[in-house]
Protein backbone atom coordinates (compact mmCIF):
# COMPACT_ATOMS: atom_id res chain seq x y z
CA UNK A 1 0.00 0.00 0.00
CA UNK A 2 1.30 3.42 -0.96
CA UNK A 3 0.56 6.76 0.67
CA UNK A 4 0.65 10.29 -0.69
CA UNK A 5 2.70 12.86 1.13
CA UNK A 6 4.16 16.33 0.67
CA UNK A 7 7.95 16.27 0.66
CA UNK A 8 10.34 19.24 0.83
CA UNK A 9 13.84 18.40 -0.42
CA UNK A 10 15.43 21.78 0.18
CA UNK A 11 14.54 25.20 1.53
CA UNK A 12 12.58 27.50 -0.72
CA UNK A 13 9.23 28.83 -1.79
CA UNK A 14 6.03 27.03 -2.78
CA UNK A 15 7.63 25.05 -5.60
CA UNK A 16 9.45 22.99 -2.98
CA UNK A 17 6.14 21.44 -1.80
CA UNK A 18 6.20 18.26 -3.88
CA UNK A 19 3.48 15.61 -3.96
CA UNK A 20 5.08 12.15 -3.80
CA UNK A 21 3.98 8.55 -3.37
CA UNK A 22 5.75 6.38 -0.81
CA UNK A 23 5.01 3.07 0.93
CA UNK A 24 2.55 3.59 3.77
CA UNK A 25 4.37 3.42 7.12
CA UNK A 26 3.87 0.37 9.34
CA UNK A 27 3.68 0.71 13.13
CA UNK A 28 6.41 -0.56 15.42
CA UNK A 29 5.77 -1.67 18.99
CA UNK A 30 3.84 0.98 20.89
CA UNK A 31 2.79 2.84 17.71
CA UNK A 32 -0.46 3.48 15.87
CA UNK A 33 -0.85 3.64 12.08
CA UNK A 34 -3.50 6.15 10.99
CA UNK A 35 -5.27 6.68 7.67
CA UNK A 36 -5.36 10.47 7.62
CA UNK A 37 -8.63 12.24 6.86
CA UNK A 38 -7.47 15.79 7.66
CA UNK A 39 -4.20 17.57 8.49
CA UNK A 40 -3.75 20.91 10.25
CA UNK A 41 -1.66 23.69 8.69
CA UNK A 42 0.36 25.94 10.99
CA UNK A 43 2.56 28.96 10.40
CA UNK A 44 5.45 26.86 11.69
CA UNK A 45 5.07 24.67 8.58
CA UNK A 46 5.86 27.72 6.44
CA UNK A 47 9.04 28.33 8.41
CA UNK A 48 9.97 24.66 8.01
CA UNK A 49 9.63 25.06 4.23
CA UNK A 50 11.87 28.14 4.30
CA UNK A 51 14.55 26.16 6.14
CA UNK A 52 14.40 28.38 9.22
CA UNK A 53 12.70 26.14 11.77
CA UNK A 54 15.39 25.08 14.22
CA UNK A 55 13.88 21.82 15.44
CA UNK A 56 13.18 20.64 11.88
CA UNK A 57 16.84 21.15 10.97
CA UNK A 58 18.12 19.58 14.17
CA UNK A 59 15.77 16.62 14.44
CA UNK A 60 14.95 15.72 10.80
CA UNK A 61 16.88 17.62 8.14
CA UNK A 62 16.17 17.27 4.39
CA UNK A 63 14.01 15.85 2.94
CA UNK A 64 11.16 16.57 5.33
CA UNK A 65 7.38 16.22 5.37
CA UNK A 66 5.90 19.04 7.49
CA UNK A 67 2.81 18.79 9.65
CA UNK A 68 2.25 18.61 13.40
CA UNK A 69 -1.33 17.32 13.62
CA UNK A 70 -3.73 14.92 11.94
CA UNK A 71 -7.12 13.33 12.44
CA UNK A 72 -8.14 10.04 10.92
CA UNK A 73 -8.94 6.37 11.43
CA UNK A 74 -6.75 3.71 13.03
CA UNK A 75 -5.46 1.39 10.27
CA UNK A 76 -3.10 -0.85 12.23
CA UNK A 77 -1.84 -1.22 15.79
CA UNK A 78 1.72 -1.93 16.83
CA UNK A 79 2.60 -4.59 19.34
CA UNK A 80 1.50 -3.69 22.85
CA UNK A 81 -1.23 -1.22 21.88
CA UNK A 82 -4.39 -2.76 23.32
CA UNK A 83 -6.60 0.21 24.23
CA UNK A 84 -7.48 1.20 20.64
CA UNK A 85 -9.09 -0.75 17.82
CA UNK A 86 -8.76 -0.67 14.05
CA UNK A 87 -11.38 1.79 12.76
CA UNK A 88 -11.33 4.09 15.81
CA UNK A 89 -11.54 7.81 15.06
CA UNK A 90 -8.46 9.52 16.49
CA UNK A 91 -6.44 12.73 16.54
CA UNK A 92 -2.65 12.74 16.78
CA UNK A 93 0.10 15.23 17.51
CA UNK A 94 3.25 14.66 15.46
CA UNK A 95 6.81 15.88 15.42
CA UNK A 96 6.59 16.58 11.65
CA UNK A 97 5.24 14.22 8.97
CA UNK A 98 1.55 15.13 9.01
CA UNK A 99 1.15 16.29 5.39
CA UNK A 100 0.35 12.75 4.26
CA UNK A 101 -2.49 10.31 3.64
CA UNK A 102 -1.05 7.83 6.16
CA UNK A 103 1.11 8.35 9.25
CA UNK A 104 2.45 6.48 12.27
CA UNK A 105 2.50 8.00 15.76
CA UNK A 106 3.50 6.80 19.24
CA UNK A 107 0.42 5.72 21.21
CA UNK A 108 1.04 8.44 23.82
CA UNK A 109 0.55 11.06 21.07
CA UNK A 110 -2.81 9.69 19.91
CA UNK A 111 -6.19 10.51 21.44
CA UNK A 112 -9.73 9.43 20.66
CA UNK A 113 -11.60 12.00 18.59
CA UNK A 114 -14.90 12.93 20.29
CA UNK A 115 -17.94 11.87 18.27
CA UNK A 116 -19.21 15.44 18.08
CA UNK A 117 -16.10 16.65 16.23
CA UNK A 118 -15.45 16.27 12.52
CA UNK A 119 -12.08 15.12 11.25
CA UNK A 120 -11.43 18.68 10.05
CA UNK A 121 -12.13 20.11 13.50
CA UNK A 122 -10.03 17.42 15.16
CA UNK A 123 -7.04 18.06 12.92
CA UNK A 124 -7.12 21.71 13.92
CA UNK A 125 -6.80 21.00 17.64
CA UNK A 126 -3.37 19.70 18.74
CA UNK A 127 -0.91 22.42 17.72
CA UNK A 128 -2.90 25.53 18.57
CA UNK A 129 -4.74 24.20 21.62
CA UNK A 130 -1.60 22.68 23.14
CA UNK A 131 0.18 25.99 22.51
CA UNK A 132 -2.64 27.90 24.17
CA UNK A 133 -2.79 25.52 27.13
CA UNK A 134 0.97 25.66 27.71
CA UNK A 135 1.10 29.46 27.40
CA UNK A 136 -1.76 30.13 29.80
CA UNK A 137 -2.13 27.14 32.09
CA UNK A 138 1.51 26.14 32.51
CA UNK A 139 3.37 29.44 32.15
CA UNK A 140 1.14 32.47 32.77
CA UNK A 141 -1.42 31.19 35.30
CA UNK A 142 -3.73 34.23 35.06
CA UNK A 143 -6.22 34.78 37.86
CA UNK A 144 -9.89 35.59 37.52
CA UNK A 145 -10.24 39.28 36.67
CA UNK A 146 -6.71 39.62 35.27
CA UNK A 147 -6.28 41.77 32.19
CA UNK A 148 -4.88 39.78 29.27
CA UNK A 149 -3.76 41.14 25.90
CA UNK A 150 -3.65 38.69 22.98
CA UNK A 151 -1.87 39.61 19.74
CA UNK A 152 -3.25 38.11 16.50
CA UNK A 153 -6.46 37.35 18.36
CA UNK A 154 -8.39 36.07 15.33
CA UNK A 155 -5.69 33.65 14.17
CA UNK A 156 -5.21 29.99 15.04
CA UNK A 157 -3.42 30.24 18.40
CA UNK A 158 -4.84 33.68 19.17
CA UNK A 159 -8.43 32.49 18.91
CA UNK A 160 -7.65 29.69 21.36
CA UNK A 161 -5.91 32.03 23.80
CA UNK A 162 -8.92 34.35 23.80
CA UNK A 163 -11.30 31.50 24.60
CA UNK A 164 -9.06 30.00 27.27
CA UNK A 165 -8.51 33.35 28.97
CA UNK A 166 -12.25 34.04 28.99
CA UNK A 167 -12.86 30.56 30.40
CA UNK A 168 -10.56 31.53 33.29
CA UNK A 169 -12.57 34.70 33.93
CA UNK A 170 -10.06 37.20 32.52
CA UNK A 171 -10.76 40.52 30.83
CA UNK A 172 -9.39 40.02 27.31
CA UNK A 173 -8.12 42.61 24.85
CA UNK A 174 -7.56 41.18 21.37
CA UNK A 175 -5.33 42.77 18.75
CA UNK A 176 -6.07 42.20 15.06
CA UNK A 177 -4.43 43.51 11.92
CA UNK A 178 -7.42 43.88 9.61
CA UNK A 179 -10.87 45.43 9.94
CA UNK A 180 -12.60 42.22 8.82
CA UNK A 181 -11.10 40.39 11.83
CA UNK A 182 -12.66 42.69 14.43
CA UNK A 183 -16.00 40.87 14.48
CA UNK A 184 -14.24 37.49 14.57
CA UNK A 185 -12.33 38.54 17.69
CA UNK A 186 -15.50 39.85 19.34
CA UNK A 187 -17.37 36.63 18.60
CA UNK A 188 -14.55 34.68 20.25
CA UNK A 189 -15.20 36.63 23.45
CA UNK A 190 -12.83 39.63 23.45
CA UNK A 191 -13.96 42.38 25.80
CA UNK A 192 -11.97 44.92 23.76
CA UNK A 193 -10.64 44.68 20.20
CA UNK A 194 -7.83 46.84 18.82
CA UNK A 195 -7.57 47.03 15.02
CA UNK A 196 -3.97 48.12 14.57
CA UNK A 197 -4.56 48.79 10.87
CA UNK A 198 -6.76 51.77 11.74
CA UNK A 199 -5.78 52.90 15.25
CA UNK A 200 -2.68 53.34 17.36
CA UNK A 201 -2.21 49.97 19.04
CA UNK A 202 -0.42 51.14 22.15
CA UNK A 203 -2.39 54.34 22.69
CA UNK A 204 -5.58 52.28 22.65
CA UNK A 205 -4.02 49.63 24.92
CA UNK A 206 -3.10 52.39 27.38
CA UNK A 207 -6.67 53.71 27.27
CA UNK A 208 -8.05 50.23 27.96
CA UNK A 209 -5.70 49.50 30.87
CA UNK A 210 -3.79 52.51 32.11
CA UNK A 211 -1.99 50.43 34.76
CA UNK A 212 -0.88 47.84 32.22
CA UNK A 213 -1.76 44.20 31.60
CA UNK A 214 -1.26 41.16 33.79
CA UNK A 215 -0.45 38.92 30.81
CA UNK A 216 0.54 39.71 27.22
CA UNK A 217 0.75 36.85 24.70
CA UNK A 218 2.95 37.71 21.74
CA UNK A 219 4.02 35.72 18.66
CA UNK A 220 4.91 38.79 16.59
CA UNK A 221 8.54 39.17 17.54
CA UNK A 222 10.47 42.38 17.06
CA UNK A 223 7.50 44.47 15.93
CA UNK A 224 5.78 44.39 19.31
CA UNK A 225 7.94 42.64 21.94
CA UNK A 226 9.47 45.74 23.54
CA UNK A 227 6.15 47.53 23.94
CA UNK A 228 4.37 44.35 24.98
CA UNK A 229 6.83 44.19 27.86
CA UNK A 230 6.52 47.92 28.58
CA UNK A 231 2.73 47.58 28.90
CA UNK A 232 2.92 44.93 31.62
CA UNK A 233 1.92 46.01 35.10
CA UNK A 234 4.16 44.98 38.04
CA UNK A 235 4.02 41.17 38.42
CA UNK A 236 2.97 40.96 34.77
CA UNK A 237 4.07 38.20 32.42
CA UNK A 238 5.03 38.41 28.75
CA UNK A 239 4.66 35.02 27.01
CA UNK A 240 6.57 34.69 23.73
CA UNK A 241 5.82 31.82 21.35
CA UNK A 242 6.79 33.06 17.88
CA UNK A 243 8.39 35.74 15.70
CA UNK A 244 5.96 36.11 12.80
CA UNK A 245 6.86 39.67 11.82
CA UNK A 246 10.34 38.54 10.80
CA UNK A 247 8.76 36.47 8.00
CA UNK A 248 7.44 37.64 4.59
CA UNK A 249 3.71 37.97 3.90
CA UNK A 250 4.10 37.34 0.15
CA UNK A 251 6.54 35.55 -2.11
CA UNK A 252 7.27 32.57 0.10
CA UNK A 253 10.95 33.37 0.69
CA UNK A 254 12.57 35.22 3.60
CA UNK A 255 14.63 38.37 3.19
CA UNK A 256 17.92 37.54 4.86
CA UNK A 257 18.93 41.21 5.30
CA UNK A 258 15.57 41.81 7.05
CA UNK A 259 16.07 38.72 9.20
CA UNK A 260 19.49 39.97 10.26
CA UNK A 261 18.19 43.47 11.02
CA UNK A 262 15.22 42.12 12.97
CA UNK A 263 17.51 39.84 14.94
CA UNK A 264 19.59 42.86 15.92
CA UNK A 265 16.44 44.83 16.83
CA UNK A 266 14.94 42.05 18.96
CA UNK A 267 14.83 43.15 22.62
CA UNK A 268 17.24 41.57 25.08
CA UNK A 269 15.74 41.41 28.56
CA UNK A 270 18.22 42.11 31.35
CA UNK A 271 17.69 39.99 34.50
CA UNK A 272 18.49 43.02 36.67
CA UNK A 273 15.75 45.03 34.97
CA UNK A 274 13.31 42.11 35.21
CA UNK A 275 13.99 41.87 38.91
CA UNK A 276 13.66 45.57 39.65
CA UNK A 277 10.54 45.94 37.52
CA UNK A 278 9.02 42.72 38.90
CA UNK A 279 8.05 41.49 35.45
CA UNK A 280 8.62 38.13 33.76
CA UNK A 281 9.38 37.01 30.19
CA UNK A 282 8.41 33.41 29.45
CA UNK A 283 8.93 31.58 26.15
CA UNK A 284 8.60 28.18 24.52
CA UNK A 285 8.55 26.25 21.24
CA UNK A 286 6.05 23.39 21.28
CA UNK A 287 8.15 21.22 18.95
CA UNK A 288 10.84 20.96 21.63
CA UNK A 289 8.33 19.67 24.20
CA UNK A 290 7.48 16.28 22.70
CA UNK A 291 9.64 14.59 25.33
CA UNK A 292 7.25 16.10 27.92
CA UNK A 293 4.17 14.11 27.02
CA UNK A 294 3.36 14.12 30.73
CA UNK A 295 2.47 17.78 30.17
CA UNK A 296 1.13 17.61 26.62
CA UNK A 297 -0.97 14.55 27.39
CA UNK A 298 -2.57 16.34 30.32
CA UNK A 299 -3.13 19.35 28.09
CA UNK A 300 -4.94 17.38 25.36
CA UNK A 301 -7.14 15.62 27.90
CA UNK A 302 -8.11 19.00 29.36
CA UNK A 303 -8.74 20.53 25.94
CA UNK A 304 -10.88 17.67 24.61
CA UNK A 305 -12.92 17.66 27.83
CA UNK A 306 -13.47 21.43 27.67
CA UNK A 307 -14.56 21.20 24.02
CA UNK A 308 -16.90 18.29 24.82
CA UNK A 309 -18.51 20.37 27.60
CA UNK A 310 -18.88 23.41 25.33
CA UNK A 311 -16.40 25.50 27.33
CA UNK A 312 -14.21 25.93 24.24
CA UNK A 313 -15.35 26.02 20.63
CA UNK A 314 -13.80 23.66 18.10
CA UNK A 315 -11.72 25.60 15.59
CA UNK A 316 -13.35 27.25 12.59
CA UNK A 317 -11.78 25.61 9.53
CA UNK A 318 -10.98 26.37 5.91
CA UNK A 319 -10.08 23.31 3.84
CA UNK A 320 -7.75 22.66 0.90
CA UNK A 321 -7.01 19.43 -1.00
CA UNK A 322 -3.58 18.10 -0.10
CA UNK A 323 -2.26 18.82 -3.59
CA UNK A 324 -3.19 22.51 -3.12
CA UNK A 325 -0.89 22.85 -0.13
CA UNK A 326 0.90 25.80 -1.76
CA UNK A 327 -2.36 27.79 -1.72
CA UNK A 328 -2.80 27.01 1.97
CA UNK A 329 0.73 28.26 2.64
CA UNK A 330 0.08 31.46 0.68
CA UNK A 331 -3.09 32.03 2.68
CA UNK A 332 -1.54 31.57 6.12
CA UNK A 333 1.50 33.69 5.17
CA UNK A 334 -0.71 36.56 3.98
CA UNK A 335 -2.07 37.28 7.44
CA UNK A 336 -5.63 37.15 6.05
CA UNK A 337 -6.57 33.77 7.49
CA UNK A 338 -8.76 33.23 10.54
CA UNK A 339 -9.18 30.02 12.50
CA UNK A 340 -7.45 26.90 11.13
CA UNK A 341 -6.45 25.87 7.61
CA UNK A 342 -6.88 22.15 6.95
CA UNK A 343 -5.49 19.86 4.22
CA UNK A 344 -7.64 16.95 2.99
CA UNK A 345 -5.66 14.01 1.53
Amino acid sequence: MNATRIVIHRAGSYEQLRVESHPAPRPKAGEVAIDVKATGVNYADVIVRMGLYASAKELVGWPITPGFEVAGVVRELGEGVTDLEVGDRVVAGLLFGGYASAVVAPRRQVWRLPDALSFEEGAGIPAVYLTGWFALHFLAHPRRGDRVLVHSAAGGVGSVLVQMAKRLGCEVTGVVGRAEKVDVARELGCDHVIDKSSEDLWARAKAISARGFDVVLDANGVETLAKSYAHLRPAGKLVVYGFATMMPKTGGKPSYPKLALDWLRTPRFNPLDLTNQSKSVLAFNLSYLFDRMDLLGEAMEDVLAWIARGELKPPATTTYPLDQVAEAHRHIESGKSTGKLILIP
